[in-house]
């Protein structure tokens, strides 16, 4: 987003990208609740009581339960 906003505001000006360390990064509270309503693995991003407490809120809310089953046959 910001490259292609950068390209419109100044289309001279060539924009770089530099990947920073994990430890440094930012981590969206949407994309733990995306992974965890896919069924994935959140305990690297979360600790387990804010994960216990997210699995509730996804089962309370149905979020996730028609999600795909990835190497089964229907």
């Amino acid at each position: 987003q910001m490259a292609l906003t950068n390209r419109h505001m100044a289309p001279d000006i060539e924009t770089f990208f530099m990947m920073t360390k994990e430890s440094y990064s930012f981590l969206s509270s949407s994309a733990v609740r995306e992974v965890a309503a896919l069924g994935g693995d959140t305990s690297k991003f979360v600790p387990d009581f804010v994960r216990r407490e997210l699995m509730k809120k996804i089962r309370k809310s149905g979020v996730g339960s028609q999600r795909p089953k990835f190497g089964k046959k229907p």
